[in-house]
């Protein structure tokens, strides 16, 4: 009985072991700081080039939860952190370098940042020096006595900066050790300002909108500003830096906002020299804006609409999201949703949308299909760019 019981314990012992999380794939380096040296795990495997590999431990960044509080829809969020990503891979290539939520910009710091500069009134009524007088956005102080009235004053001077994203992105140094090789900076910027006219004039809820030319020219003045702050820290006085601009859409929009703008590496000072366009666009389908600008592309998807139409009623629509870089379709995401009234008209259904997918799209961009019902996802689709094969899977 005692024997039969060793054994009995000898193999869960086995099994929790076997079961168990190593690291025995991972690589183990040593963390470079100014303060200490510590160890990290570099991940082996990346499960697609474009994704970082992130060093573990995973350290939350230092102003983590602002983008939530100061973006205007999910859209945005997720477009803003993504697409900063995209963008740090033109100049930190994920075969080289690890990413890590920031570490070096306080989220005081960047709190500080984001609100108004204050003028010297301004100053002397909140009883601050002019040490902590650092936001970036424009001041502004309503005129009662002006001709103009509070919302023409405030679309004089509107708040620009709505949020201030750090990446930090980790290499390797001669020694095996890994250090701060890269910092890429986010600028999200409102194309709406929203706000509430004085309680003396009603309180109304009013939006001024900004020119996307404006938008440009200030997150430009502003970028120049946040990149002498950044140098004056000790740890990135000489660190890669590369800022970009992103316009938010309005709190309606269907769509993400998009990035407009980016500098190249600024390897060292705090001058930025040239700045690139970004040409990205988020376009729906079906929609008058998107057949207006790529009418190819709407006539594309109508078709593979209107064969779903003609074969399976137990459907309720098909919305296709486009993601365009310089004109170019470079991302296909389409989402049906059916009624569900077995898995064999799931498994039908899905092989027929797979087929349609070949005949319907060329092969150029990336396509995810998402096949879901009232119980949840049902199937996905998937066919990276240059692929002729998609992946498909059907959720049990």
């Amino acid at each position: 009985m005692l024997k039969s019981l060793l054994i009995m314990l000898m193999t869960t012992v086995l099994l929790l072991t076997a079961c168990a999380p190593t690291f025995d794939k991972q690589e183990e380096v040593v963390q470079e700081t100014e303060e200490t040296n510590e160890k990290a795990i570099i991940p082996r495997y990346n499960i697609s080039e474009s994704y970082y590999r992130t060093i573990l431990p995973f350290k939350p960044g230092e102003a983590r939860g602002l983008v939530v509080r100061n973006l205007q829809t999910r859209l945005d969020i997720t477009e803003f952190e993504t697409g900063l990503m995209r963008i740090a891979q033109e100049s930190f290539s994920s075969d080289q370098y690890f990413y890590q939520e920031g570490q070096k910009i306080s989220k005081e710091t960047i709190e500080s940042w984001l609100n108004r500069k204050m003028s010297p009134a301004q100053l002397q009524e909140d009883n601050k020096k002019e040490a902590e007088n650092l936001g970036l956005n424009p001041i502004f102080e309503y005129n009662a006595n002006s001709e103009e009235s509070y919302e023409t004053q405030m679309s004089k001077s509107p708040i620009y900066l709505a949020h201030m994203l750090e990446h930090n992105y980790l290499i390797k140094n001669k020694d095996g050790k890994v250090e701060l090789g890269g910092v890429v900076i986010g600028l999200a910027l409102n194309s709406v300002q929203y706000f509430n006219l004085p309680d003396d004039q009603g309180g109304y809820p009013r939006e001024v909108k900004i020119d996307t030319d404006v938008l440009k020219k200030e997150g430009k003045r502003i970028a120049e500003e946040v990149l002498a702050r950044l140098r004056t820290m000790d740890e990135l006085k000489n660190v890669p830096i590369v800022i970009a601009l992103f316009e938010q859409e309005e709190i309606s929009s269907i769509a993400p906002g998009n990035f407009i703008a980016k500098t190249g590496v600024i390897n060292k000072g705090n001058r930025i020299d040239k700045w690139e366009d970004v040409n990205e666009e988020y376009h729906f389908f079906p929609s008058t804006a998107a057949t207006n600008a790529y009418r190819e592309d709407a006539v594309m998807f109508t078709n593979f609409k209107t064969d779903i139409d003609e074969f399976f009623p137990n459907y309720t629509g098909v919305i296709g999201r486009g993601f365009y870089k310089n004109e170019e379709l470079y991302q296909l995401t389409i989402e049906i949703p059916m009624q569900f009234y077995g898995k064999a008209e799931v498994i039908g259904f899905t092989q027929f949308i797979t087929g349609e997918v070949m005949e319907h799209f060329p092969d150029y961009f990336s396509l995810q299909v998402y096949v879901s019902s009232e119980n949840g996802p049902e199937s996905i689709i998937v066919r990276n760019a240059g692929e002729e094969e998609p992946f498909v899977h059907i959720y049990n």
